[in-house]
């Protein structure tokens, strides 16, 4: 067993790991933990999609790993409704989760040792993982005209970006999918803070016609209920574009065996049909977010990027990002280090505002009393 190659040599330690200490200390703080670090949704789960979900408990055969022509058709329909984008409902596909797509794309792909995964300067750290799995090559760059003669087989954009909430552009969404397409790339975007942009901001999907001009070739699109619906204990999300793709990522999957189960599919495409518990819990985000970037602030943190999905992204001038973590600890506040994110995240930290009204204001009450 010596000579055997463990995927678990190839992965970095897992970053959240390196908080405890940080935690242990903000967990100390007589008032309690203020945890604005994961960015786990608190809030309750829409009673109609609870409902559905019990609905469909009956369950006892396979479902499809396709997912119910019911659940495509709610797929098709939010995309068509919210975001301007067509796609038949067969080029659509139900995930475990988000995540597990991130993780292993490259794998489902069929990528490995030569072929080169792009994905963004600042990124989530599950695409580099997917990509180490896969034994592809990771190359972190928003700058695709300095990777040279790299066999770049798939890149990855995230947009609104996860940590920093930055909102790429129509032009530069373009852009990339021209040069992808001419390189014979695939293009994978991650769009699960689409319905989220803040201050008149309104992302755009990479399959919108203005970006991929009407063709969805060699383009794919990942989608989460995690925060728009507070699902992220349901793992219900899915993926949508290039019917070719989508067509070969089903037929792995079916072999695979991973299927989201009969009863979340239900509750997906209740939730998927219903966009006013959407709004609600866009309002309640809105105000948040509004209340810590003001007290983070007049502490001295100066926000940037943000202009979209459920983090704040944040620097100081007398901090690096783990000096920031330890400050904030010492006030009972629990925030993400932004080179979690990449070596350029070294001077930010990442402040989700998924937490309680009661704990946002405990937290921005903390952080108001270190400005004076």
């Amino acid at each position: 067993m010596a000579d055997r190659r463990r995927v678990a040599d190839r992965l970095p330690t897992f970053p959240w790991d390196r908080l405890t200490a940080y935690k242990e200390t903000a967990a100390a703080h007589p008032g309690g933990i203020v945890d604005f670090s994961v960015g786990t949704p608190v809030d309750p789960v829409p009673e109609k999609v609870r409902a559905a979900l019990a609905d469909a408990a009956d369950a006892p055969g396979y479902p499809m790993t396709h997912g119910t022509a019911v659940l495509r058709a709610s797929i098709a329909g939010w995309l068509h409704r919210r975001h301007g984008v067509t796609v038949e409902p067969a080029a659509t596909l139900p995930l475990v989760g988000s995540k597990e797509l991130v993780a292993w794309l490259p794998t489902l792909l069929g990528l490995g040792r030569g072929d080169t995964v792009v994905y963004p300067e600042l990124a989530y750290p599950t695409y580099d993982v997917g990509i180490r799995i896969a034994e592809a090559t990771p190359v972190a760059s928003d700058g695709l005209t300095a990777l040279g003669p790299a066999r770049v087989r798939l890149v990855w954009i995230n947009s609104p970006a996860n940590p920093t909430g930055r909102v790429l552009g129509v032009d530069h969404l373009r852009k990339v999918v021209e040069w992808a397409r001419e390189r014979d790339a695939i293009v994978a975007s991650d769009e699960c803070y689409l319905d989220l942009g803040w201050d008149g901001t309104r992302p755009v999907s990479v399959l919108h016609p203005d970006v991929c001009g009407g063709s969805h070739e060699g383009l794919v699109a990942v989608h989460s209920l995690s925060k728009r619906s507070n699902l992220a204990g349901y793992r219900a999300a899915f993926l949508a574009g290039d019917p070719a793709l989508v067509g070969e990522l089903l037929e792995v999957r079916k072999h695979a065996g991973m299927i989201v189960p009969a009863p979340v599919q239900a509750a997906m495409s209740a939730a998927l049909d219903d966009d006013a518990h959407a709004e609600e819990q866009k309002e309640r985000y809105r105000a948040r977010r509004a209340r810590l970037r003001a007290a983070l602030e007049s502490a001295g943190w100066a926000v940037t990027h943000s202009e979209a999905g459920l983090y704040l992204w944040a620097s100081h001038p007398g901090h690096d990002a783990w000096g920031s973590v330890a400050a904030l600890a010492e006030q009972g506040i629990l925030v993400a280090p932004g080179d979690f994110y990449g070596p350029a995240g070294d001077r930010h930290i990442r402040v989700a505002f998924t937490a309680t009204d009661e704990r946002v204001e405990a937290g921005a009450k903390r952080l108001e009393a270190l400005a004076g």
